[in-house]
């Protein structure tokens, strides 16, 4: 019986599944040090990622829906967080805004590998003020501002309904941290491997 010789593809496949994953360093969670908010676990996070040495820690890949319903997605900056979201901008005229004018719902999803950490945020987008975005756009640099029309730059929000923490483990026991929204806060819920202080 003679073999079927492989394909192109099929020797991508064999090539990725010798790649290394999960090539971090895990951190343990402690289960009963969690706060109540996802902002303030965030915070803790993605501090922690630069302290690391992860490279833009603040860059994360935003996910909309076009108006032929299929999912886009491209990597941004995070602008700032507070009670009321996630902030990231761009010009309403670009694939992004017009995405999120005709479907004001998104996902943002930040990966730090040398901690075996992501963060998966989603949730309503709304636009900010606009002396709010015009306020994001001066503090751009000169090079960065040109070509933006007067009145196209957009500082959104996502005001997440859900936010889960994933935190990887090279024995593959990883740990969730979800916080779903519920009832004006929050209600978190725990799976994998945790330490508890109880």
């Amino acid at each position: 019986m003679t073999s079927t010789p492989l394909t192109p593809l099929s020797r991508m496949r064999d090539w990725l599944r010798e790649q290394p994953t999960l090539t971090g360093s895990g951190r343990p969670i402690d289960d009963g040090a969690l706060p109540g908010d996802p902002g303030a676990l965030f915070v803790s996070w993605i501090r922690a990622a630069a302290e690391a040495g992860v490279a833009e820690p603040h860059a994360a890949t935003l996910a909309t829906v076009g108006a032929d319903g299929v999912p886009d997605a491209r990597t941004l900056i995070l602008k700032d967080l507070d009670e009321r979201g996630w902030a990231f901008a761009g010009p309403r005229s670009s694939g992004k805004g017009v995405q999120l004018a005709a479907h004001s719902a998104a996902a943002l999803n930040f990966w730090w590998q040398p901690l075996i950490r992501a963060v998966r945020v989603r949730g309503a987008v709304r636009e900010a003020p606009a002396a709010e975005s015009a306020a994001d756009l001066a503090a751009r640099s000169t090079a960065a501002r040109e070509g933006v029309a007067p009145g196209d730059w957009v500082l959104w929000r996502l005001q997440p309904t859900r936010v889960e923490f994933w935190q990887g483990a090279v024995d593959r026991r990883h740990t969730r941290i979800v916080y779903d929204a519920q009832d004006g806060g929050w209600s978190l819920s725990v799976s994998g491997a945790t330490t508890s202080t109880g």
